[in-house]
């Protein structure tokens, strides 16, 4: 399919496409007119990146994932990539902790009397 077609099934933009492509999260081919040409496995591929982009993953982590990420179809989260999550969750807990203490001293300053 081109990326027109890879555009609309996976409701991911062209640029967006062609920016996991050139990151090496999708691989395409190119016909003998220049354009795209993008396999069957492509859609579900792009579901999964945009799954884990939502999740707080930076396309230079994905790039570091198994495979096993990509081909899976259900999302069950791949066994090479658990610590990864395990990561990103403790990274998103200690910004929640920090966001939590920053909320506690604005408050704390906002109760104090002025002047």
């Amino acid at each position: 399919m081109n990326i027109g077609q890879l555009s609309r099934l996976s409701g991911a933009s062209a640029r967006s496409i062609r920016h996991y492509e050139k990151a090496g999260l999708l691989v395409s081919t190119r016909q003998s007119n220049g354009y795209r040409t993008f396999g069957p496995d492509a859609v579900r591929r792009i579901q999964h990146i945009v799954r884990m982009i939502r999740l707080g993953f930076s396309l230079e982590e994905l790039a570091t994932f198994s495979p096993c990420m990509f081909t899976n179809a259900s999302n069950v989260v791949c066994p090479n990539a658990r610590e990864a999550h395990r990561e990103k969750l403790a990274d998103v807990e200690r910004q929640i902790s920090e966001l939590e203490a920053r909320r506690a001293r604005l408050l704390e300053t906002l109760s104090t009397p002025r002047g």
